[in-house]
């Protein structure tokens, strides 16, 4: 699990978008209860203070305008300048606030029997109270929020610790030989509980299950590879002394060359087996080695299924290529393609030919139609006459083979004319 898309920082940066939007929200709600508190409740502290005057006014006419720590006034007839301060003079009837060079006070300004009414409320009693009132308890909210937060935080994180340790352990692992001693109960750190020591315990259960069967593949891998190898051996060494024997009736002289095709039609299934089984480790070591080599192996090998055909067997070099890889599997895989060819075609030719980065087998075979051709990597599926011998399962190997080793294999086909392979190697340029 990477540093950068870790469950505890995900949980670290919800955390910071949680604070950061509630922040968010108490600025702005508190900028909202300072716009109420400076436009609605002092406009309508200032209304209630110039009616209460102008009440008093009628009972006393020698009643005073306000005079106060928060507020005071002025009255004065229209048109009369000289009693009024210079920011108060041009100002008409209404609300009005006046810039804070000027005061910055809140001012309500009323005509009424004759007399114009000034009401000021000081701006320094606005400031206060926007602090008291709006500051102050924001940065409560703030605190408590962060601390919230924090806290929080804190206690998630100790909740997915152990997630995040279970998860370091199965990265640290060996898909050939996951080493699940870490998650043995014995040895689990305190913390571990709940469904995350669920977890911890099917793990275990399932990596030791996983040891148990690589353990199992590499003992039948390496117990086949010996066990198969030598009675095939057998019989392809007493096939060769048979095929000496010049006393041999051409009835026999047939069922020993299909003895023989068998015996290396099954050496070579058994190789790609073993190959196949090895889960992303052939077993095989990487090696520099000239395809042509490979080649004119596999040719040599396929001759006896060409006995008795009227079919010529040629080999073409437009470039020298070689590969690195292990050359078995090169073997498997072109071996396939071509005793395919050598199956399907009766007579004509079967051409090899070996290009900078490719290989290409083309035969004058009975061909396959479109719908076969589409069909002609699955397994057991043969295409044209169903009689021929084999297993039906090779083409489905050269597809396994080809895709885990980078090696595109393209078909390409029409019916009695031929089938054309070619094997890319994209790595060689």
């Amino acid at each position: 699990m990477s540093e950068r898309g870790g469950l505890r920082r995900k949980i670290w940066v919800a955390f910071i978008m949680q604070a950061a939007a509630i922040s968010f929200a108490a600025v702005l709600g508190v900028y909202g209860a300072s716009a109420v508190l400076k436009h609605v409740l002092i406009q309508r502290a200032l209304q209630e203070e110039a009616a209460h005057f102008w009440g008093r006014r009628e009972d006393d006419p020698r009643a005073l305008v306000p005079d106060t720590y928060n507020m005071n006034g002025y009255l004065v007839r229209p048109g009369e300048k000289t009693a009024l301060p210079e920011p108060l003079q041009a100002l008409g009837p209404g609300f009005h606030s006046l810039p804070r060079a000027q005061g910055g006070s809140l001012v309500l300004v009323e005509d009424r029997e004759g007399q114009r009414l000034y009401l000021l409320f000081k701006q320094e009693q606005v400031d206060s109270l926007a602090f008291w009132f709006g500051m102050v308890p924001l940065a409560l909210v703030l605190a408590l929020v962060y601390i919230l937060a924090w806290t929080t935080y804190r206690a998630s994180k100790r909740a997915v610790s152990p997630v995040i340790w279970l998860a370091n352990q199965v990265r640290q692992w060996d898909p050939q030989h996951p080493d699940a001693s870490a998650l043995n109960p014995e040895n689990l750190p305190g913390d571990v509980e709940g469904e995350t020591l669920t977890l911890a315990s099917s793990l275990h259960e399932f990596a030791s299950r996983i040891g148990s069967f690589v353990e199992r593949e590499h003992n039948f891998t390496r117990d086949a590879s010996h066990e198969l190898r030598t009675p095939l051996t057998v019989i392809r060494v007493a096939g060769d002394m048979m095929a000496e024997d010049h006393s041999l009736s051409p009835v026999a002289r047939r069922s020993l060359t299909r003895i023989q095709a068998a015996g290396h039609d099954m050496e070579a299934l058994i190789e790609a087996f073993l190959i196949l089984a090895r889960e992303g480790d052939t077993g095989l070591p990487d090696e520099d080695f000239p395809v042509e080599e490979i080649v004119r192996e596999e040719m040599e090998k396929v001759r006896p299924l060409l006995g008795g055909k009227a079919v010529e067997l040629r080999l073409e070099r437009e470039a020298r290529l070689e590969l690195h890889a292990p050359s078995r599997v090169f073997s498997v895989l072109f071996g396939n393609l071509l005793r395919n060819a050598c199956n399907y075609t009766e007579q004509g030719l079967i051409t090899v030919t070996i290009r900078h980065n490719s290989v290409v087998i083309r035969d004058t075979g009975v061909g396959m139609s479109a719908d076969e051709l589409a069909r002609v990597f699955e397994p057991f599926f043969r295409a044209g006459n169903r009689q021929k011998e084999g297993q039906g399962i090779g083409l489905s190997i050269v597809r396994r083979l080809s895709e885990r080793y980078g090696w595109p294999v393209q078909l390409e086909s029409e019916p009695g004319q031929g089938t054309t392979a070619t094997i890319s190697f994209p790595s060689v340029t």
